[in-house]
């Protein structure tokens, strides 16, 4: 994949515009919900409290109205007197309850329809909540008994008569002043919410959303600084910059591996012919008595031999298809040295092993040989140029190989006594063309020996690194 169909790809994930049912007006519309409920919240009780009121008002009105009744010889009262009384308490009528006997003080004219009982006594909240709007939306001719407990005589209740239309308008008038107030105050509160929660929401989340957006439009552009927050949105902000760099660092990866993918397209044939002719010249070679020449030979011939293998899998775009592994039952101990050998390590950089008598794995052996060499010229190099080293004149580096079976697998230990990996590439250190080992070093060998180890159904991991040298553990099937 080029850069190029990266660009294309990420610009078809960019983010859409927000619409109209946005997070934004998703919360302007929660917010006017929940005032309403609040309203409700705040009219509901309120109404009932107001028509309570009102009733125990006239209650009161019509207990001193009958307390001025009784204190009439033989409780009696003219009936102009009596309405002139039942007119300043509001009601219709008056009666007093005292161990089950009704006294009817003050009456009125009979009425068109039967009155509605309320007890304020024994009122459930649900019906006290109820009373209102049973009045607004009532009858016009609709008549309330009241009863309640007296204060200021003796008996069971008093009990009156009232219509319900004057209450119906001192309660629709309280309702509308209450949720004119409510209303203006609820808005205000509701404003302040939204306001505050877009200052420390919206806005964020809206910078969050243009990062991406630019990011999707220009991966390599400059990217945005990550606010100082230490809430969840700041968090979110600098792991979104977090994820952009490691973004940014996959699309140079990759444009690098197309670059060098590129270049070796254009070589692999003419280097195909040179192997060729290289493998002629060591077959040549293989006939020379020279004792030293026929030792190396073989060595030549197994290095040609994989090379030319290595070309014949390399695609156009600069990763090597790696053919399937076949994996063969193989003696740990010589693969060592052969891989030992093709690394150059020798008098600079010695190798010791501690492995088994006999000790077997089971892998491909050019594979094998393609991951031991990787690690083994990881660690010469990694020793040569340790400058502390040649300072001190320590002596003659050393690589250390030991093996032993765990659980089916057979673990591979890579020991060297280098100055260890550095800080800055250990996250990173299995990603195509990360280095520790400065110019020399191009980034590939432990990637590729990863990839060959998984593909056997392994792995390859760092253990430890350090000052004192750093150990890698290769996991195989035993």
């Amino acid at each position: 994949m080029t850069p190029a169909d990266l660009l294309k790809s990420a610009r078809r994930l960019r983010v859409r515009p927000p619409s109209t049912r946005g997070l934004a007006g998703r919360l302007l519309l929660l917010t006017v919900a929940f005032t309403l409920a609040v309203e409700v919240l705040i009219i509901a009780p309120g109404a009932a409290s107001f028509h309570e009121r009102w009733l125990l008002d006239r209650l009161q009105a019509a207990e001193l109205a009958s307390v001025g009744v009784e204190a009439l010889p033989y409780s009696m009262v003219e009936d102009d007197t009596a309405e002139e009384l039942l007119a300043i308490g509001g009601v219709q009528a008056v009666v007093v309850g005292e161990q089950g006997v009704r006294r009817l003080l003050l009456q009125a004219p009979n009425l068109p329809r039967a009155p509605e009982l309320i007890d304020l006594r024994r009122r459930a909240v649900a019906a006290r909540l109820a009373d209102p709007w049973r009045t607004l939306f009532g009858h016009p001719d609709r008549s309330l008994r009241v009863q309640a407990r007296p204060r200021y005589r003796s008996g069971d209740y008093i009990e009156i008569l009232a219509p319900a239309e004057p209450l119906k308008r001192e309660l629709a008038a309280y309702l509308a002043n209450s949720l004119l107030l409510s209303l203006l105050l609820s808005a205000l509160a509701g404003g302040l919410l939204y306001a505050g929660l877009a200052f420390l929401v919206l806005r964020p989340l809206a910078r969050v959303t243009q990062s991406i957006e630019s990011f999707a439009d220009d991966p390599e552009g400059q990217p945005a600084s990550p606010s100082t927050r230490d809430d969840e949105i700041g968090r979110v902000e600098r792991e979104l910059a977090r994820m952009q760099e490691e973004v940014r660092q996959s699309l140079r990866s990759r444009a690098r591996l197309a670059a060098l993918g590129e270049a070796v397209a254009k070589i692999n044939h003419d280097l195909r012919n040179m192997l060729t002719s290289a493998q002629i010249a060591s077959e040549r070679l293989s006939a020379s008595t020279d004792p030293q020449v026929a030792k190396a030979v073989p060595r030549l011939e197994r290095a040609l031999g994989r090379a030319a293998a290595l070309t014949r899998n390399v695609l156009d775009y600069g990763k090597s298809e790696e053919p399937a592994a076949r994996p063969q039952r193989l003696a740990l101990a010589p693969a060592v040295i052969t891989a030992a050998e093709d690394a150059g390590l020798g008098d600079g950089v010695r190798l010791t092993k501690s492995i088994p008598a006999r000790f077997t794995v089971n892998a491909d052996p050019d594979q094998l040989n393609r991951i031991l060499v990787n690690l083994f010229r990881n660690a010469r190099q990694a020793i040569e140029g340790d400058a502390a080293r040649k300072a001190s004149g320590r002596g003659p580096g050393r690589v250390r190989v030991s093996a032993e079976s765990r659980d089916g697998l057979a673990l591979i230990r890579i020991a060297d006594d280098g100055p260890g990996i550095p800080e800055r590439v250990r996250a990173r250190l299995f990603q195509p063309f990360v280095s520790g080992a400065g110019p020399e070093g191009t980034g590939l060998g432990l990637s590729i020996a990863r990839e060959l180890a998984v593909g056997h159904g392994g792995d390859l991991r760092l253990v430890e690194t350090g000052p004192n040298g750093t150990v890698f553990e290769l996991a195989l099937p035993s």
